[in-house]
């Protein structure tokens, strides 16, 4: 049985992969739509909510780098190199609080909403350390503007979209809480 889910699990994270590579293209490639609405984002959330989090990690990690390598976009330094560890923390963390917290719809939000948080926490991290130690070229302002204020739209998408599907989901047991 352990075997299966593991096979399972390997054809959802290609699922969620390819889902990553894809659905950019639903912005029209118009950057500005893209990094406000944040498509790649969607599919590693739910990978590690319905895969796990080392599955979500997986892909949140490869996605943008494997789409920088093979279409250009987004660029691979520092742009790729900063969201491959801030989908890696989404899709991590937000499968460990999914399995972690109280089995109510409540925590879904909760796992979601912390795994933003860090997740953005991350990125920031890895943009500020790609600057050098010259703090100026990436601040306060310059974090909260991609971090935060340019991301509204994708946020808000986020927490309407992640919990509807995974409660329809776990409603339809097509997922369970607490996978082997």
């Amino acid at each position: 049985m352990k075997k299966q889910n593991q096979l399972i699990n390997l054809a959802l994270a290609a699922m969620f992969l390819a889902l990553a590579f894809v659905m950019p293209f639903l912005t029209g490639q118009i950057q500005q739509i893209g990094n406000m609405l944040c498509p790649m984002h969607i599919p590693v959330i739910l990978c590690g909510f319905i895969c796990g989090g080392p599955w979500g990690l997986a892909v949140g990690f490869i996605a943008p780098l494997l789409r920088s390598l093979t279409l250009g976009m987004p660029p691979m330094y520092p742009v790729a190199f900063a969201m491959a560890f801030e989908l890696a923390a989404y899709g991590l963390v937000s499968g460990i609080l999914y399995r972690a917290f109280p089995k109510k719809k409540g925590y879904i939000y909760c796992s979601l909403i912390i795994s933003m948080i860090i997740g953005r926490l991350v990125w920031g991290a890895v943009q500020f350390a790609c600057m050098g130690l010259d703090s100026s070229e990436f601040g306060f302002a310059a974090f909260w503007a991609g971090a935060v204020t340019n991301a509204i739209p994708g946020i808000i998408l986020q927490i309407i979209l992640i919990p509807i599907v995974v409660i329809l989901l776990e409603k339809a047991k097509i997922i369970s809480k607490n996978p082997q």
